[in-house]
């Protein structure tokens, strides 16, 4: 199924909805991949921390061997671990990454977490930067970054992040962050966009949304995102439900609808109080 695709600040473009590869690893990781990727899936996400580069990597050139499918219809993101935040371990690690993924250019490489603490990231934007000079990289942005940290990294360089992936689903639908975003051109991706083991699968406003347009829960939350305008990452390595995840624009939800599901949100809506002004990922 085609997917409509977004434009990053940069002129560059990435589908509307991603593949997220967490907590997958070995011969899973390589089939799931290759199984998303066969169910029309043209955005894979991965990071250093999750410690799979070189299945995701595998199993986008097993798809693109069999298929005659291109490199650049395939996007393929990373991100960079707290441990790497000097600048040029930043630069090294990326290399690392372009290594382990064996694909060429990475499309989109980020920032995992700001880490304010050891308070490095301005110096990690630095080496992504470096990075996409050296041709290791092709768009960059940042992860789980607040307003602040956004307008740190962009004052010291006059560069702003294309993305910036943040936890987002309904119990905690960061209205705030996604209006930053917006007024700086930022695109927003959502980790964890069904919402996990607490997703509202159940609540009225999504269980009526779902009846009225003849789909499941998990797809009118993968649609809400969408209306939002964010990039949702869901993942699965269930091939039905890579379908499922995929088959959200042939419908749309009202304004009503889209209202109702923002409503859920909570002011401690996070999965496991992953405060990126407190979070540190190395």
């Amino acid at each position: 199924m085609a997917i409509p695709t977004r434009t990053l600040n940069d002129g560059f473009e990435i589908p509307a909805l991603g593949f997220g590869t967490y907590p997958m690893k070995g011969d899973e990781c390589v089939a799931g991949v290759r199984s998303a990727l066969d169910k029309g899936y043209r955005l894979i996400d991965s990071a250093v921390n999750y410690g799979n580069e070189v299945e995701v990597g595998q199993g986008i050139r097993d798809f693109m061997s069999a298929t005659g499918t291109a490199r650049d219809e395939i996007t393929v993101q990373t991100k960079l671990p707290g441990r790497h935040h000097d600048t040029d371990a930043a630069v090294n690690s990326i290399e690392e990454s372009f290594d382990k993924l064996q694909l060429g250019t990475i499309d989109v490489v980020l920032i995992h977490w700001p880490n304010p603490i050891t308070g490095k990231y301005r110096d990690a934007w630095q080496g992504l930067i470096e990075a996409r000079q050296r041709g290791y990289v092709r768009s960059i942005g940042v992860s789980n970054f607040t307003a602040q940290h956004l307008a740190d990294v962009i004052a010291d360089t006059d560069i702003t992040p294309a993305i910036n992936q943040i936890e987002l689903h309904p119990y905690f639908n960061q209205e705030a962050m996604r209006t930053v975003h917006a007024e700086r051109g930022i695109l927003t991706q959502s980790w964890s966009p069904l919402g996990k083991r607490q997703a509202p699968y159940g609540e009225a406003a999504v269980v009526s949304a779902a009846e009225a347009h003849g789909v499941t829960p998990a797809q009118v939350i993968l649609r809400w995102q969408v209306q939002l305008g964010s990039v949702p990452l869901p993942k699965s390595a269930t091939p039905s439900r890579q379908v499922d995840n995929l088959d959200v624009f042939g419908f749309e939800l009202t304004p009503e609808e889209m209202t109702a599901i923002s409503a859920l949100t909570k002011a401690d809506g996070r999965l496991f109080g992953g405060d990126p002004n407190t979070h540190e990922e190395m």
